[in-house]
């Protein structure tokens, strides 16, 4: 019989000491089996910041501003444009949070429906800390106290036409409710550089793996583009809205719309000051 690697055997031959360490100081609500009821363990953040790591430091070269915005307690949901054919905007900005804010707290991201049918992807990301994102999961992690990472935009925002980058698409309400029931933050994120990361030349009308389209890139890999993340300041919502307004269409309209400008704002504002698409 074969030996087959363990999660913390691949962390300690692919992840330096300090992520590792990083990852050791991480929390996790450990019921004894070594990872959280959602799969999320220590080694699997390990891994994840080791792999994930190249792509952070040296093919994106991954610069941040406002960190210190997201609160170092309590529940909060991070709301960040998406883009560029495929997800390594969420994969990055993971890594940013995981390993810079403090104190060390694993991001949990939301992931789109499709990612939890593809072998071996969806157990990576699990033991990250990703989930699916169903209500029950959101309320869950909320109640908890967890970070949480949404992309209102959705399937549309990382298959929007180039000549769209950086135009929100259609900006989902479903956080701005859980915000107002769970009485939470929410804090607005926006990437530059994702946008032209991997340009479209057409999507085919070809389910795959659950997303509705089979995107056609002009490039085979993303192209080494320099990713800057920013984050604003919490959008607040405890004495702002009571718990019942979740239930309320127009509050959660109202919230929703204003994340959305905050985070508009910070992208015009992150195009203002980059240097260039590789710089």
């Amino acid at each position: 019989m074969g030996l087959r690697p363990t999660t913390a055997g691949l962390a300690r031959w692919v992840t330096p000491r300090d992520l590792r360490q990083r990852a050791r100081s991480v929390h996790l609500d450990d019921a004894g089996h070594g990872h959280d009821r959602f799969g999320m363990s220590r080694d699997g953040v390990a891994l994840g910041l080791g792999l994930s790591a190249p792509l952070y430091d040296r093919w994106f070269r991954v610069t941040r501003s406002g960190v210190e915005h997201i609160p170092a307690e309590g529940g909060v949901i991070l709301a960040a444009n998406h883009s560029g054919t495929l997800p390594f905007d969420g994969l990055m900005i993971w890594h940013d949070v995981t390993r810079h804010a403090e104190p060390p707290r694993a991001v949990r991201v939301v992931l789109d429906h499709f990612v939890n049918l593809l072998p071996w992807v969806n157990t990576f990301f699990t033991r990250g800390g990703a989930f699916g994102g169903s209500r029950g999961n959101m309320h869950t992690l909320l109640e908890a106290g967890e970070r949480v990472l949404v992309f209102p935009e959705g399937v549309a925002g990382i298959g929007k036409p180039f000549h769209r980058r950086y135009r929100l698409q259609r900006w989902t309400e479903g956080h701005a409710e859980m915000a107002i029931r769970h009485q939470v933050p929410v804090v607005p994120v926006a990437v530059i550089g994702a946008e032209e990361q991997m340009p479209q030349l057409a999507r085919l009308p070809v389910p795959a793996f659950g997303s509705p389209y089979l995107p056609v890139p002009a490039v085979p890999v993303p192209l080494p583009v320099r990713y800057h993340i920013h984050y604003g300041a919490p959008v607040p919502v405890a004495g702002r809205y009571s718990p019942d307004e979740a239930d309320n269409p127009d509050a959660v309209e109202f919230l929703a719309l204003e994340v959305r400008d905050r985070v508009q704002a910070l992208i015009d504002r992150g195009l203002a000051e980059r240097q260039g698409v590789f710089a």
